[in-house]
């Protein structure tokens, strides 16, 4: 049970970071998210079948959970200012999910000052919270790590001149070797430092 709410927490925070970048997009001046009806929190519309479902079964068996949703497409052509455009888009999502986290945290913090006993019928709640927290801050940190096809490479990308449009090509086709690449390899840095915003948010060590 444990697994599964993992699982839908994530589905739902991955959900709610999509439909952020297609709210940007639309309220910028690009309908595209709205036509292809993106703009909902019906999982529906954004479940990918292997992301959203089989990565997260197949990781949270191995101790952690990881996955996405279908990536909202937008046409950056159509944005009032494409360069800001793109930047505020990429930073909506993590932004969404740090709201969220900051929102759950707050009401632990004040809540958790008054759970005085290990029956306290609060602490089903808490470990809930816990964990909407938990994964929000995960996404939001790791969807900022500047590789491709993190929101963190477009913030970076966004910046490059336009001749660079064959590079960013490039760099987003081998967006699943980075992936790996820090799932890997970058994981160890990442894990302290979601930690420490845990214990920020919540007063709770991790």
């Amino acid at each position: 049970m444990l697994t599964v709410l993992f699982i839908v927490i994530l589905i739902f925070s991955v959900i709610v970071h999509e439909v952020s970048h297609g709210l940007m997009a639309d309220r910028l001046g690009d309908p595209t998210p709205r036509m292809q009806g993106r703009l909902t929190l019906n999982p529906v519309k954004h479940i990918d079948p292997i992301g959203s479902i089989i990565v997260p079964i197949v990781t949270s068996l191995a101790g952690f959970a990881f996955g996405w949703a279908k990536p909202v497409i937008y046409n950056p052509y159509n944005l009032k200012n494409k360069r800001q455009g793109e930047i505020l888009i990429a930073l909506a999502g993590p932004a969404s999910n740090l709201a969220i986290a900051v929102i759950f945290g707050l009401i632990i913090r004040f809540t958790a000052a008054g759970v005085t006993s290990a029956s306290s019928p609060m602490l089903p709640f808490l470990e809930v919270a816990s964990y909407i927290v938990l994964i929000n801050i995960l996404l939001a940190i790791f969807n900022l790590i500047p590789l491709p096809p993190l929101d963190g490479s477009k913030l970076f990308l966004a910046w490059l001149p336009n001749q660079y449009g064959r590079m960013r090509m490039t760099l987003e086709r081998l967006g699943p070797i980075f992936i790996l690449i820090v799932i890997l390899f970058l994981w160890q840095a990442i894990s302290p430092i979601i930690m420490v915003v845990f214990r920020l948010l919540t007063g709770i060590p991790f």
